[in-house]
């Protein structure tokens, strides 16, 4: 995530809009924090909609190597035993997981970049 972070921000600062807000005499933290960081992070907010089953899926890995008693652990022994009803209730929680943060996500656009609403246009 922060090479993302720092790829994107690398590319931003090179853009023509902060040599303009640099040469407006902005000050330098406004033009980092408010054009620079906003328009950077929008690739992170997308990353972000995927990280909460991201880290359930790695759970699963952690939790049967380490043999540490979680979600992670009953879905795959759960799975090795054709328990059908824990199955469908981990994949139930998986894709819930999944809309929560890809509702964050869009939630987050509209906090990063200002020409994305939600509101109608009549």
């Amino acid at each position: 995530m922060s090479r993302y972070q720092r790829a994107g921000m690398l590319e931003v600062i090179r853009q023509d809009y902060i040599r303009t807000a640099r040469a407006k005499g902005l000050p330098e933290k406004l033009v980092i924090f408010k054009h620079a960081f906003r328009n950077s992070i929008i690739p992170i907010v997308t990353l972000l909609g995927y990280l909460l089953p991201g880290m359930f899926g790695g759970s699963v890995i952690i939790e049967s190597i380490f043999s540490i008693p979680g979600m992670g652990q009953l879905g795959f022994e759960a799975v090795l035993s054709r328990d059908y009803p824990v199955v469908l209730a981990i994949a139930t929680i998986s894709a819930l997981l999944t809309l929560f943060g890809l509702l964050v996500s869009d939630l987050l656009y509209v906090w990063a970049d200002p020409r994305i609403t939600y509101e109608a246009e009549v």
